[in-house]
């Protein structure tokens, strides 16, 4: 600012000079334009002071032109900081909005076609009011003696339903793996998951509010008048050893006759 100042100054003192060697210039020249008196108009010397005097006041116009062109110079600096705010506005609008994630639906009664594996098999029984306890169990000691032995499973923990009544059921807890374990205790064995054609469901949550999901199951087959074979299937895709129960996500799948 104080430049700007500096230079408004000096070339506003620039054409003051400027403007007063003009009028020295014309005060210079007037003189010579004055005509002779002549001899026989002697009345005309008083009419002659003002053409005299006339000359003296040409240089005002001169004068009169020099504070109004100094501040018009004014607007030669104003555009030094004129350029500086519009780049700033420009690059606001450089920031896209984030990209919406798209959620996709569970599948509910998908046709699904189950592929037989190997398991390792624990049979065992339970009653509705410690059923996710006891399915727990069944896991743990599957995968303590996997773990013993170094055998890494080769798929998701499942659980098939044999027969349900009103107080309990049987079921069948089941681990893939690829290579046979040894010592296996008198509740397990060898054998091979359920194979064929099924509909496929997706329960979220816990274990308790399984009911909700399979009652949608029931009203879903009723509709589409399907008809079901006596065991269905739970596949749990999060470990339910390490997993918080109310984040559990199990696929059930139906097989049809």
């Amino acid at each position: 600012m104080n430049r700007i100042r500096s230079f408004r100054s000096a070339l506003v003192a620039l054409i003051s000079v400027a403007a007063i060697a003009l009028a020295g210039a014309a005060l210079a020249q007037t003189p010579a334009a004055t005509p002779t008196p002549s001899p026989q108009a002697t009345p005309a010397p008083p009419a002659s002071a003002p053409s005299t005097a006339t000359p003296a006041a040409t240089p005002t116009p001169a004068a009169s032109a020099t504070p109004a062109p100094a501040a018009t110079p004014a607007p030669v600096a104003s555009p030094s900081a004129a350029p500086s705010p519009p780049p700033a506005t420009a690059q606001t609008p450089a920031a896209p909005p984030p990209a919406a994630t798209v959620q996709t639906a569970d599948p509910f009664g998908e046709p699904f076609v189950l592929e037989p594996k190997k398991v390792v098999v624990m049979k065992g029984t339970a009653n509705w009011d410690a059923a996710f306890d006891t399915l727990i169990d069944s896991f743990k000691a599957l995968t303590a003696l996997l773990d013993k032995q170094g055998i890494k499973a080769a798929g998701n923990s499942m659980i098939v339903y044999t027969s349900t009544d009103d107080t309990g059921f049987t079921f069948l807890a089941e681990i893939p793996v690829e290579q046979d374990p040894k010592n296996l205790a008198k509740d397990m064995s060898m054998g091979k998951s359920p194979e064929g054609n099924a509909l496929k469901f997706v329960h979220r949550g816990s274990y308790d509010n399984m009911d909700n999901t399979y009652e949608a199951i029931t009203n879903h087959l009723d509709d589409k008048k399907l008809e079901a074979k006596d065991t269905f299937i739970e596949e749990y895709i999060t470990d339910p050893l390490k997993t918080a129960e109310d984040k559990l996500v199990i696929n059930v799948y139906v097989p049809l006759k």
